[in-house]
C-alpha cells in the first residue's frame, strides 16, 4: 500500500480509502468485518463513513464499525476513522433541530452519537456531509474548535463543497488562525470531471485533500457494465448506460488492449491526479476488495492517460481557462 498526507496534515492515510455504506445495506455485519480485516492486512488505514449510514437504520454502519473495534487487536488503534454529519438521523429528540443542516446544537449531538456508535472517544477526520449556507463560519469554526480542543476530533474536512464554499471556509479559517479544512470529499471520476474547474484547484491551493466518492460512478466504469446479465442495475442506471453506450464501448476496448478491468483503471486514473489523496472504494465483497487493490499498484502511462482523456473528455482544462482560453 501507498501512503499520502491528508491535505496540508502531517496525517498519512493510505492511497485508498475503505468505503462503509454498504455495510449493514448489501452487506452482512460477519462479512463487514472480514472486508475490514483484510483492508487493515493490506496497508488501508483510512476508513470513511457517515452517521446516516445504515439504509433504514441509520446509525447502523457506524455500530457495525463499533462492534469491530471492540474486537479488539489494535483495530481501533491502526484505522485513520472518518465520519460524517448533516443528516437527518431521525432522532425525535432532535425537535425541530432534526432535519438535515448544520448547527453547533446538532454538530455536538450528533457526534456524540457517533462516537457511542463507535465505541471511541474520538474521531480523527470529522466532515460536514453537505454545505449549510444558513449557517455563518463563525459558528462553525467556533464549535469544530472546541472539539479539537477537547480531544473529540482531530481534522475537518468537507464533502459537496462548491470551490467557492472551500475559499471561504479557509478564509474565516485563516483569521481565526485555525488549520480550518483538511480534505474535501467530492463526487469525481472519469464520467464526472466537473470539479477539475474549481474544486480540485482551489483544493490544491488551499490545503485540501481530495476524496473522491463513487469513483466508479455507481458501477458505470466497473467490468461488465454493459453485460445484459447484469441484473442489479436500477432504471437510472440502465438509461445512463443506453446514453453513454459509445462511450463505454470505447472504455471496454480500452481495458481489453491494456490487459486491465475498467474499474481498476478508473480507480488508478484517479490516483494519477494530483489533487487526490485517496479515493473511496465501497466493496460488497472480499473479491472487490482484492481487486480494486490492484489499482494502487497500476502505472498509466502519459498515452494511457491521454487516450482516457479521450474517451471522457473534461471540461476543458482548469478555471478559468476553461472559461475563457
Amino acid at each position: 500500500m501507498q501512503y499520502s498526507y491528508l491535505g496540508k496534515s502531517g496525517l498519512k492515510v493510505s492511497r485508498l480509502s475503505l468505503g462503509t455504506m454498504n455495510f449493514g445495506v448489501l452487506t452482512d455485519e460477519k462479512d463487514s468485518y472480514r472486508i475490514m480485516d483484510e483492508a487493515l492486512d493490506a496497508g488501508i488505514n483510512f476508513f470513511d463513513t457517515a452517521n446516516v449510514y445504515g439504509g433504514p437504520n441509520k446509525g447502523r454502519t457506524e455500530e457495525i464499525i463499533g462492534r469491530w473495534f471492540a474486537q479488539g487487536g489494535g483495530r481501533r488503534e491502526k484505522v485513520v476513522l472518518a465520519t460524517k454529519v448533516y443528516g437527518d438521523m431521525q432522532d425525535p429528540a432532535d425537535g425541530p433541530n432534526r432535519a438535515s443542516g448544520l448547527s453547533s446544537y446538532k454538530i455536538r449531538r450528533h457526534l456524540e452519537g457517533s462516537l457511542r456508535r463507535l465505541q471511541t472517544d474520538h474521531v480523527e477526520l470529522y466532515q460536514m456531509h453537505h454545505v449549510d449556507r444558513e449557517v455563518s463560519w463563525e459558528e462553525l469554526w467556533g464549535v469544530f474548535e472546541s472539539l479539537v480542543a477537547q480531544g473529540k476530533v482531530d481534522y475537518i474536512g468537507s464533502s459537496n463543497f462548491a470551490g467557492w464554499d472551500i475559499a471561504v471556509a479557509q478564509a474565516e479559517a485563516k483569521a481565526r488562525h485555525f488549520l480550518g479544512l483538511v480534505s474535501e470529499q467530492h463526487k469525481y471520476n472519469l464520467n464526472c470531471r466537473l470539479p477539475e474547474l474549481e474544486v480540485l484547484p482551489a483544493s490544491q491551493a488551499l490545503g485540501l485533500g481530495v476524496i473522491p466518492w463513487s469513483p466508479l460512478d455507481g458501477g458505470l466504469l466497473g467490468r461488465n457494465a454493459l453485460n445484459p446479465l447484469n441484473a442489479s442495475r436500477t432504471e437510472g442506471i440502465k438509461a445512463r448506460l443506453e446514453s453513454q453506450r459509445e462511450t463505454l464501448l470505447a472504455f471496454e476496448k480500452f481495458a481489453n488492449d491494456l490487459g486491465q478491468p475498467q474499474d481498476v483503471i478508473a480507480l488508478a486514473w484517479l490516483l494519477a491526479q494530483p489533487a487526490v489523496t485517496a479515493p473511496i472504494i465501497g466493496p460488497r465483497t472480499l473479491d472487490q476488495l482484492e481487486e480494486n487493490l490492484k489499482a494502487v499498484e497500476l502505472e498509466l502511462g502519459p498515452a494511457e492517460m491521454a487516450e482516457l482523456d479521450r474517451i471522457f473528455p473534461g471540461p476543458g482544462g482548469d478555471a478559468p481557462r476553461a472559461y475563457a482560453w
